[in-house]
C-alpha cells in the first residue's frame, strides 16, 4: 500500500505520460488529458465508462460519457495547440487518481460564448478520477474558467 501513496511531481505532457506511466491507473488518467489535447472525441470510448459519473459537469451537459465527449469537442473546436503538462500525480488507494495540471492554447474557435480572440491561454486545473476496469467511472474536476474566460476576452495572462 505504500507504494500507492507515492506522490510524483512533473512537468511531462499528458502523451509523455501514457508512454511511461507506472500504473494502468496513471496511464488512463493521463490519457484523458491527451484526448483534449488531440481532440480525439472517440477516444473517449476507450477512457471513460458508459455511464461515468462527472461530479461538476458543465449546467449544459449531457451525463455520461456523451458529456465528456462534448466536452473534449469544445475545446477542440475552441483551441489549437492544446497541451497539458502534469504538474502533480498521485495513485491513492481504491483506484482513484489525482492529477494537477497545466493547459496551455491558442484561442481560436468559438468557446465558452466568446468568438475566437487569437489570445493564448494558460490555466490549471485538478482531476480526481476513479479508475474502475481500465476507464474512469467517476470524476470530479476544477479549472480556473474564471481566468480563462478573461484570458479569451482580454488577452491579458493573469487574473
Amino acid at each position: 500500500m505504500e507504494d500507492l501513496m507515492t506522490a510524483i511531481t512533473t512537468n511531462n505532457t499528458a502523451s509523455e505520460m501514457v508512454r511511461s506511466a507506472t500504473s494502468t491507473a496513471l496511464r488512463v488518467a493521463a490519457r484523458e488529458l491527451e484526448l483534449y489535447d488531440t481532440g480525439n472525441v472517440a477516444g473517449a470510448d476507450e477512457v471513460f465508462a458508459a455511464d461515468v459519473i462527472d461530479h461538476n459537469p458543465a449546467s449544459d451537459a449531457a451525463s455520461g460519457i456523451d458529456g465528456m465527449r462534448a466536452s473534449i469537442a469544445a475545446v477542440r473546436d475552441g483551441f489549437t495547440d492544446t497541451q497539458h503538462r502534469i504538474l502533480f500525480q498521485q495513485e491513492l488507494s481504491g483506484g482513484w487518481v489525482v492529477l494537477h495540471w497545466r493547459m496551455t492554447a491558442t484561442h481560436t474557435g468559438d468557446a465558452f460564448g466568446f468568438s475566437a480572440s487569437g489570445n493564448p491561454v494558460d490555466i490549471n486545473g485538478q482531476d480526481i478520477m476513479r479508475i474502475a476496469d481500465g476507464k474512469i467511472a467517476e470524476i470530479y474536476h476544477v479549472e480556473e474558467l474564471l481566468k480563462l474566460t478573461h484570458q479569451i476576452s482580454t488577452g491579458a495572462q493573469s487574473v
